[in-house]
Order: C-alpha cells, then sequence, then structure tokens
C-alpha cells in the first residue's frame, strides 16, 4: 500500500496534465487564429516570411482545422489506384 499511492498520484497527475495542456493549446490556437500578429510571430520565429496572401491561407487552413497538402472534406480529386 505504500507505493500504490505515490504511483495513482502519478498517473492522475499525468492524466490531468495532459487534459490541461490539450486545452491551453486549442486555447493558443484559437486565439492565433484571430490575431494575425500572433501568427505572424510564430511563422517568424519557425523561420518564414508569411505575405498577406500566405497569412489570409494561413488563417484560412486554421479555420478549416484543415492541414496544408490535403484538400478538405469532399473537395478536390480522387486518389488514382
Amino acid at each position: 500500500m505504500n507505493i500504490a499511492l505515490p504511483i495513482i498520484t502519478l498517473v492522475v497527475g499525468l492524466i490531468g496534465g495532459f487534459f490541461i495542456g490539450v486545452y491551453y493549446l486549442r486555447r493558443q490556437m484559437t486565439t492565433m487564429q484571430n490575431d494575425p500578429e500572433m501568427l505572424q510571430k510564430v511563422a517568424k520565429q519557425m523561420g518564414y516570411n508569411l505575405n498577406g496572401k500566405q497569412m489570409q491561407r494561413a488563417q484560412q487552413m486554421m479555420k478549416n482545422g484543415n492541414p496544408p497538402g490535403r484538400p478538405a472534406a469532399g473537395k478536390g480529386q480522387s486518389r488514382k489506384k
């Protein structure tokens, strides 16, 4: 019983930390898509310099939840086999 309590506490802490991290990340992404200056700042930190058209496209992708290089659901050409 002496070892069970710290292990249970660790597992609960890890699970709680994960969900708090997911919540925080989602909140930051929502804030970023509404704030072009923040998006530009993150792009510069990653080594990209976005012009106006690229900025609009990045905001649109974030708004749709669509990763780059993949067409939106129901749009684009079908895959060839």
